[in-house]
C-alpha cells in the first residue's frame, strides 16, 4: 500500500470544501479535482462555478469538469492521472468505469450512519424525522448507492431546534475529519471494513421535492416544527398566506390543545404569529413571503396588515 497515495477528490458544493481543504491540510496528494461543469445562473444567465472549483483554483489543483462520466477522453484523462485513491464528498452517482479504476478504490464520504439514509437528502430527512442523533460514514463504493462496505462513523446529538444547515455546518467539519482518519487507516493498514446490513425499519433519503416541503397543518405541531427545521434554509417549508406563498425558516412550538381548526393563523400583531396544527400552535419566528425578504417575525409584522 503506498504510503503517499496519488489521491483524485471529486465534489461540487461547499460541504465538499471542507473535506478537500482537510486532506491538503494532512500532507496528502491532490493530483486532480473533478467537479461539475460551470452553470448558467440567476437573472443574467452568468456562468456559476462550484464551491469546490473556486478552492481548487485558489490552491492550484489540477481540473477536471467532464459534462459526462462515461466521456471516453475523460476517462483517459483520468487514467493518465495514476490516482491510487479517489474520494468522492457530495458528488454525483460514478459509473463503474470511474469508481474501479484505482487500486486502493474509491472512498465516499456520506452524510448520515448508513445503512439509515441512504439517498440523496440524509441530513434532511434525519432532522424532519426529529431524529436525535446522526454522524457520518465514510465507506467504500460500489453498484448500489451508498451500500458499500463501512470504514468509519462517527456520529453527533442534533438538539430539538436545530435546523438542517445547521446540522450540515457542523457535519461537514466532523466529516473532513472523519475522512482524514479514514485514508490514514487505508494507507497504514489499520482500518477493518464491515459490510453493511440491511435492517427491516430503513429509513430512506430520497430527493427534497417541492410537495413535501408543503406544510399540512393536520398533523401534530412537533413534526411540523420538525419540518420547518428540516428544510432550513433550503428548500425550506411553507404555507400560504393571503393567496400567497410564505416560507417558514424558523419556528417555536406551543403545546396547548387549539381552540380553532388545523390551518387558521392568528396573531397579536406585534410578537407572535401563529398556525393551529393538530395537538397545539406553531409559531414562525423567522419568514419571508413571497416577493420579500427574509425576516423575523416582529419585523414581518411591522408591515402586515
Amino acid at each position: 500500500m503506498p504510503t503517499d497515495p496519488r489521491i483524485v477528490f471529486m465534489g461540487t458544493p461547499e460541504f465538499a470544501v471542507a473535506s478537500l481543504d482537510a486532506i491538503l491540510a494532512a500532507g496528502y496528494r491532490v493530483v486532480a479535482v473533478v467537479t461539475a461543469p460551470d452553470k448558467p445562473a440567476g437573472r443574467g444567465m452568468q456562468l456559476s462555478v462550484s464551491a469546490v472549483k473556486k478552492y481548487a483554483l485558489e490552491k492550484g489543483l489540477h481540473l477536471l469538469q467532464p459534462e459526462k462520466l462515461k466521456n471516453p477522453a475523460f476517462l483517459e484523462d483520468l487514467r493518465a492521472l495514476q490516482a491510487e485513491l479517489q474520494i468522492v464528498v457530495a458528488f454525483r452517482m460514478l459509473p463503474e468505469a470511474v469508481w474501479n479504476m484505482p487500486p486502493m478504490g474509491t472512498v465516499n464520504l456520506h452524510g448520515s450512519l448508513l445503512p439509515q439514509y441512504r439517498g440523496a437528502a440524509p441530513i434532511n430527512w434525519a432532522v424532519i424525522n426529529g431524529e436525535p442523533v446522526t454522524g457520518v460514514t465514510t465507506f467504500r463504493l460500489k453498484h448500489a448507492i451508498d451500500t458499500g462496505n463501512i470504514l468509519l462513523q462517527e456520529r453527533f446529538p442534533i438538539s430539538e431546534d436545530q435546523t438542517a444547515g445547521e446540522v450540515h455546518d457542523k457535519m461537514k467539519m466532523i466529516g473532513a475529519g472523519v475522512l482524514v482518519r479514514t485514508i490514514d487507516g487505508l494507507v497504514d493498514g489499520s482500518l477493518h471494513e464491515t459490510p453493511q446490513e440491511n435492517p427491516p425499519d430503513l429509513k430512506p433519503a430520497p430527493k427534497i421535492v417541492t410537495e413535501t416541503c408543503r406544510i399540512d397543518w393536520n398533523k401534530p405541531a412537533r413534526e411540523v416544527h420538525n419540518l420547518i427545521r428540516g428544510l432550513s434554509p433550503f428548500p425550506t417549508a411553507f404555507t400560504t398566506l393571503d393567496g400567497r406563498m410564505l416560507k417558514i425558516y424558523r419556528s417555536e412550538i406551543e403545546i396547548k390543545p387549539p381552540a380553532v381548526a388545523p390551518g387558521i393563523h392568528d396573531t397579536d400583531g406585534k410578537t407572535y404569529f401563529r398556525w393551529a396544527a393538530s395537538d397545539g400552535y406553531i409559531r414562525a419566528t423567522e419568514v419571508q413571503l413571497e416577493g420579500k425578504k427574509k425576516m423575523a417575525i416582529e419585523d414581518f409584522l411591522r408591515g402586515y396588515r
